[in-house]
């Protein structure tokens, strides 16, 4: 098939990327390189690379001639980032999305994936039992906000169009290739040049980190499937922030201390205290789950870190 990733030199794009090509399909990327480009070297005669805006719909309509299916996970991302540019964030969702989506539909696409967000789910995280996807949601941030508002608009043209399309959920992606935005990198960077490894708050919240191997493992078994779904990719398990920190120090064997800090007042809605996902429907849909636990993943990335260290 030929496959359009928009956001494909990012960091869960890239991983996309080096999988659909070695499944032998026709891959064309869409990405803004703004955070530089995360295609390994060696996939970049395999594919088409398009650099330019989602919010361009000239160019978003170009790199849809023949496609067969869209992963559109070009987004503003981190939260420090979104936070200082809300505008920006919801423009690139919202009118990226609807670029996507009219472009979909004009060359004929048959399936769509969106990336949303365990965000989406904000405080409703505090819950008895792992979040599924007919908890009812409660977004508050710029970023939560719009890629809900996605959502509805993506299950609304199904309704009238029949585009089959994936939301899909993430909790917590980690793994090789992820910059310091995101705080399993961030940690890991402060430990690998013995400095303190901040936390904001307590670091009693807890939350669900998801190998990308499972999460790009869902995404190919997902093609199957016809329909408007919203499914989560989550690992059922949750570590506090403490755990995590404690563990990175260990693996990386590093005496670099703990230090706690009161987050911004702009991390506010983005803090909470319980995130943890429900998989069941992935698996009832695919029969697969995520299932690489944090530790394991850990010790993946570790083994690559230090081969770039020391190669």
């Amino acid at each position: 098939m030929k496959i359009l990733i928009t956001g494909g030199a990012g960091f869960i794009g890239s991983h996309l990327v080096e999988r659909m090509v070695s499944l032998g399909h026709e891959v064309v990327v869409l990405d803004n390189l703004l955070r530089g480009n995360k295609i390994p070297e060696l996939l970049l005669p395999n594919i088409t690379l398009h650099i330019g805006d989602v919010r361009d719909s000239a160019l978003v309509s170009l790199c849809m001639e023949g496609v067969h299916t869209v992963y559109h996970f070009a987004a503003v991302l981190g939260v420090d980032v979104v936070a200082d540019h809300p505008v920006e964030t919801m423009d690139v969702e919202v009118i990226g999305t609807r670029n996507v989506v009219n472009a979909a539909l004009e060359h004929g696409v048959q399936q769509l994936f969106y990336a949303s967000t365990s965000g989406i789910y904000s405080h409703s995280a505090i819950v008895k039992t792992a979040l599924s996807e007919d908890v009812l949601v409660d977004p508050r941030t710029s970023y939560a906000m719009a890629k809900r508002y996605n959502e509805i608009y993506l299950a609304s043209h199904f309704e009238e169009s029949g585009l089959n399309t994936i939301a899909l959920r993430f909790f917590n992606v980690y793994g090789e290739r992820q910059d310091n935005r995101m705080v399993i990198p961030r940690f890991i960077e402060q430990a690998q040049e013995n400095q303190e490894i901040t936390v904001f708050g307590s670091g009693l919240q807890t939350r669900d980190f998801t190998y990308i191997e499972d999460v790009i493992e869902a995404c190919v078994r997902l093609q199957k499937i016809e329909g408007f779904h919203i499914v989560n990719i989550a690992n059922e398990r949750e570590w506090t922030i403490n755990d995590l920190a404690h563990l990175i120090l260990e693996l990386w064997e590093t005496e670099a201390q703990i230090r706690y800090l009161d987050a911004p007042k702009k991390r506010y809605d983005y803090e909470v205290e319980r995130r943890i996902g429900s998989s069941e429907k992935l698996f009832q849909l695919t029969g697969f789950k995520p299932e690489t636990d944090l530790k394991i993943g850990l010790e993946k990335l570790q083994l690559t870190t230090n081969a770039k260290t020391h190669g």
